[in-house]
């Protein structure tokens, strides 16, 4: 198999003067709020179900100290809330499809539970992020019945799937405001409850901007959180939403790493990128998920020997990197979406490789995300190799005499 490789240069800061105020360093006292504090962050995938062969909360807490230690700065927790049963994919059914929104599924442990694990990330200083499902419930969660209202029904008054295969789901209906109030007041339980540091919106855009709008406003004025949206484009930066999914570059690294494209693709994606996008957004890019884990195969098969390649990619370029439960061991199967695994923790093969693509990511501005980090520049001398840099401009202010 052909591989492409990709080469980095990182240039070192450039330092510009100017008077009247003091270093920007010394500006220490200041509270940053998202997304500035997240400027040089990374994110970290935990799905509960598969990590551990427990497949619980407090199996998974020991493992914070680790993920700090290899650099990690924020956890996405993988739905926890229990999982409806009727028109469940069976055995254990979809994460996705959830009964009550501010339950703790008890397959996983308890709310308490989940609060220790929120409390250990936080004494790590480590930010947590819930999975959110906005889009749709459970066929039983409780509003089917007491607010049939809430959903889109069918021609006699059933509820339905907003998506054919999606079949252990009702869709919601925006239009009624009333759902608005009900859902947002479902997002502040988790903030007051378990303190949590934000949410990562499934499937955000098939739910109205009016909605994420009130939604983002309303839990901004309970706490300063930092809200990632499974979407692909920038009118979800204009709800509230600080980071959105790099779907489109993910599978142009699948073709690269397959023969079906090439450096050009990447230096067009960047270009197109930073014209759709304010630089102000961060943008989150990755090798793997739960999803495409699951579905679409390892990052071995469908990567191969490019694999490394693709993940400094990831980690280099403009915008946020996410690693998946279990890449850094390795993880070399699928693990089933409906069914329980358990990830092999034997051997941490990758754990030194993402810990020193994170630590370079950190110790080094130019990297940081949106337009906290560096300007990237970049070169093509043919369509296999792909050459870019990023330099950083840091302004150190200081007094006029």
């Amino acid at each position: 198999m052909r591989i492409h490789f990709f080469i980095v240069l990182i240039a070192l800061s450039a330092l510009n003067y100017s008077c009247e105020s003091v270093q920007d360093e010394m500006q220490k006292d200041i509270i940053l709020t998202y997304p500035e504090k997240a400027k040089d962050m990374n994110i970290y995938e935990v799905n509960i179900r598969q990590y551990t062969p427990e497949g619980t909360i407090n199996s998974f807490i020991p493992h914070i100290d680790r993920l700090k230690n290899m650099g990690v700065d924020i956890l996405w927790i993988m739905p926890v809330q229990p999982i409806g049963e009727k028109n469940r994919k069976e055995p254990l059914g979809s994460y996705y499809s959830i009964k009550n929104f501010t339950e703790v599924n008890s397959n996983f442990g308890s709310l308490d539970d989940f609060k220790k694990l929120v409390k250990k990330a936080h004494e790590k200083d480590m930010v947590v992020l819930l999975d959110w499902v906005a889009n749709h419930t459970a066929y039983d969660h409780h509003w089917a019945e007491e607010h049939p209202e809430y959903y889109n029904l069918d021609s006699v008054g059933n509820l339905q799937s907003p998506v054919e295969d999606w079949t252990d789901v009702a869709d919601l209906n925006y239009e009624n405001e009333d759902l608005h109030q009900a859902m947002i007041q479902d997002m502040k339980f988790w903030i007051s409850e378990a303190n949590i540091d934000g949410f990562r919106c499934d499937m955000a855009g098939m739910v109205p901007n009016e909605f994420w709008k009130k939604a983002i406003d309303s839990l901004e004025a309970q706490k300063d959180i930092f809200m990632l949206a499974e979407w692909e484009g920038p009118k979800m930066h204009n709800a509230g939403f600080d980071m959105t999914y790099g779907w489109e570059l993910h599978h142009m690294l699948n073709d690269i790493a397959n023969g079906k494209a090439n450096a050009d693709s990447v230096v067009a994606y960047l270009e197109k990128d930073a014209e759709k996008y304010d630089s102000t957004a961060f943008r989150m890019y990755f090798t793997s998920n739960h999803d495409e884990n699951s579905w679409a195969g390892t990052v071995f098969e469908r990567m191969g020997d490019a694999y490394k390649a693709m993940a400094v990619l990831t980690a280099t370029i403009p915008g946020m990197p996410l690693i998946y439960s279990g890449q850094e061991a390795g993880l070399d199967k699928r693990l089933p979406f409906f069914e329980k695994d358990s990830i092999d923790w034997s051997n941490l093969a990758y754990e030194d490789f993402y810990s020193q693509l994170l630590m370079l990511k950190k110790n080094n501005p130019a990297l940081w995300n949106g337009a906290f980090g560096g300007l990237l520049k970049k070169s093509t001398p043919n369509k296999n190799l792909h050459i870019y840099w990023l330099s950083a401009v840091k302004k150190i202010k200081m007094r006029c005499l």
